[in-house]
């Protein structure tokens, strides 16, 4: 079939995952259409915790503000033990520092983390198509057929699955989910309110009448979410009443003004891979995780993330190898993810307060790229930095009062930064060395004392060249996820264009400092 399309992506799946992706090509000019089979959005709870680096992306897609004043910070726990309570502690609050601006998890319900990330779409120009399934698709070397529920077929450059753990997109194509369910272990997980239960701790009852019960306030509002274990015999009974007369029975209070339940199954999957084709996955539909960590609703919209830049720039122009580097970047990391939340959940299980304790690898702030496809381990490197890290927020004093390198940071574009006199030299040879139309860069040289223009960022305080770790004079490139692309100590021009032949050209010259 020839290169004739209908739109230039396909997605499957309008939870986070396939909305903050949908977003993120939005905003780069390309034509989307978003399909869900559901009839409407989500309606409950579920995934609540939003973990520092994905607030990041929230603040990169301009949507943090609404996300901290509809969230809320997760409360202390108060472990009961019959009339004792005992306070705990899930994570260790951490102050904000000057490359760390939220440093800690937001409790958002994620029936409002997709009501957000849609009103973005919405301004954005595009209208979620609810209760319609993908039926089938057909690929070849220029792009995907794909048929939908109403009989429609959509001709687009690539197709993205982010349609959950039962994925339609991944089995059409053959990829395996690799892992278990274990369907003797099931847990109730219900939205409703819970008269005379204060609303300043997440309640857990770890050994009630045999079971594990547990009840996390949701903020702004008079609801909790419950958590209920059951046992392998018996049975799930969803009806609203059996629910009540359940939760009773087990901590003496009434559970009523039930909005949404259902029953979880603690799969533990890994797509064999991420890619086949023109086709994707992304989130639930390429990993599904315990509970415990609140990592997969964080996983998925940073595969998003990852992989709508990579689509844009290739869609532009920029080497087809460049989507290579998305299942080699984002699959290790679902899969430390699903060996830490299965630790946690197995803890947990054990009913080991150990279980119920976070640290800062749940942040997801330490994640790096480094030794992948685009990173490799012989790469320039700063005092605090490698290629392929989180490139880490910063003051500065920078045009139209700019006072942070993540305001500088925002958008679609990737970011040149110039220490020292000879990389701020070759500014213009930077910039006409970077074709036009494949992706925006943006160059602007860091010093102390200068003039603030369009072009220059003032780093009086030294902080911002003490957070990246520079020594000498240094090119380093920030790429549109926020990850160092490059770092360059010399041979300015020569490295540069290493830079461009990767990630802007159809060149294949691999990128190598």
């Amino acid at each position: 079939m020839t290169g004739k399309y209908d739109i230039d992506v396909l997605i499957a799946g309008a939870g986070p995952t396939g909305s903050t992706l949908a977003a993120d090509l939005l905003r780069r000019g390309l034509s989307v259409r978003l399909v869900d089979k559901a009839p409407h959005s989500f309606k409950g709870s579920r995934a609540k915790g939003v973990q520092p680096r994905t607030q990041e992306v929230l603040e990169d897609l301009g949507v943090l503000k609404e996300a901290h004043s509809e969230g809320g910070a997760y409360p202390l726990m108060g472990i009961h033990f019959g009339p004792i309570t005992v306070p705990l502690r899930m994570q260790k609050r951490k102050k904000v520092t000057p490359d760390v601006p939220y440093p800690n998890v937001l409790l958002l319900p994620q029936h409002r983390t997709d009501a957000i990330l849609h009103r973005l779409l919405d301004s954005l120009g595009l209208s979620i198509e609810f209760d319609t399934a993908i039926i089938d698709f057909e690929q070849d070397n220029n792009g995907v057929t794909t048929t939908l529920s109403s009989g429609e077929k959509i001709r687009s450059r690539y197709l993205v699955g982010a349609d959950g753990g039962s994925s339609t997109v991944r089995k059409a194509a053959g990829i395996r989910f690799m892992g278990e369910t274990n369907e003797a272990d099931r847990m109730l997980i219900i939205d409703g309110t819970i008269n005379g239960l204060s609303r300043n701790r997440w309640h857990v009852w770890p050994r009630t009448h045999g079971k594990q019960v547990a009840a996390c306030p949701l903020p702004h509002s008079d609801q909790f979410q419950v958590m209920i274990r059951l046992t392998p015999e018996e049975s799930a009974d969803l009806d609203e009443t059996a629910l009540a007369v359940k939760f009773q029975s087990l901590t003496g209070l009434q559970l009523q003004d039930i909005t949404w339940t259902s029953v979880f199954r603690p799969n533990v999957r890994l797509a064999e891979q991420y890619r086949s084709g023109k086709v994707f996955l992304a989130g639930d539909a390429a990993h599904v995780h315990t509970p415990a960590g609140a990592q997969g609703l964080n996983t998925g919209i940073q595969d998003a993330y990852n992989l709508g830049w990579k689509l844009g720039q290739v869609i532009k122009g920029a080497p087809e190898s460049l989507l290579e580097s998305y299942e080699a970047e984002r699959q290790p990391i679902a899969a430390r993810v699903l060996k830490k939340s299965n630790e946690l959940y197995s803890e947990i299980e054990k009913q080991h307060l150990s279980g119920l304790k976070r640290g800062d690898e749940e942040r997801q702030l330490g994640i790096s790229y480094y030794g992948g496809p685009l990173a490799p381990t012989n790469s320039s490197a700063t005092k605090t930095l490698h290629v392929g890290d989180r490139a880490p927020d910063a003051p500065c004093t920078g045009p139209k009062g700019l006072s942070r390198l993540f305001e500088l940071y925002q958008g679609p574009h990737f970011t040149l930064l110039a220490f020292g006199s000879n990389p701020i030299k070759g500014f213009s040879e930077f910039e006409s060395s970077w074709p036009i139309g494949v992706g925006e860069l943006r160059c602007y040289a860091v010093g102390n004392g200068l003039e603030v223009d369009n072009n220059r960022l003032d780093d009086t305080t030294g902080n911002l060249s003490s957070i990246y770790g520079i020594t000498g004079e240094t090119l380093v490139l920030i790429r549109p996820d926020g990850y160092i692309g490059s770092i360059i100590t010399n041979d300015w021009l020569a490295n540069f264009n290493n830079i461009v032949s990767t990630f802007a050209t159809h060149s294949n010259t691999s990128n190598s400092n």
